[in-house]
């Protein structure tokens, strides 16, 4: 018996918030369960390492984004990705085809105002009663917090990209 669907949400500056929902995608297809991520930022074009093993075990992640939005002057083609990759989690989300559903960096969406506060709690509010959507990214806003069942703060001690060091592979993508 399918027990009650929960809002997760992994936010704060810190690293880990897209692991830690990888690492309960993960434990739920371990258990048979449907899963999908949804990436609102990461780009179809350059296939980070989750993406790579999730293809190979039968995980479906889909990149929908256009890249971080760090110094960038025009948004519009974020705005637009971001906007489409929103109507697929909605019907992903609604289809009552999946157990889990992720939504990774979806507060950046938000944050931008790419998508509408009311609009996301309105589809967490209708979906099938056991779906679990974990939804991740910095600066979750408050609204969502309130209304999640679990809010996880992911908070930075120490980077090592502070002392220069860069991406690397297996690490940060």
């Amino acid at each position: 018996m399918p027990g009650k669907g929960l809002v997760i949400v992994n936010t704060g500056n810190g690293k880990g918030k897209t692991t830690a929902a990888l690492g309960l995608m993960f434990r739920a297809w371990g258990h048979g369960m449907k899963v999908v991520m949804l990436q609102f930022i990461k780009s179809s074009k350059r296939k980070c390492g989750e993406y790579k093993a999730a293809e190979k075990i039968g995980i479906e992640i889909v990149p929908g984004g256009a890249g971080f939005v760090f110094d960038v002057d025009d948004t519009s083609a974020h705005q637009a990705l971001a906007v489409k990759q929103w109507g697929l989690a909605k019907e992903r989300i609604s289809s009552g085809g999946y157990d889990m559903v992720v939504l990774d960096e979806i507060t950046y969406a938000l944050k931008f105002g790419w998508i509408g506060m009311e609009d996301l709690i309105d589809v967490l509010k209708k979906r099938p009663p056991a779906l679990h959507v974990i939804l991740t990214g910095r600066d979750a806003p408050q609204e969502l917090v309130d209304f999640a069942d679990t809010v996880m703060e992911v908070t930075d001690i120490k980077h090592h990209f502070r002392e220069g060091i860069k991406q690397q592979p297996g690490i940060e993508f």
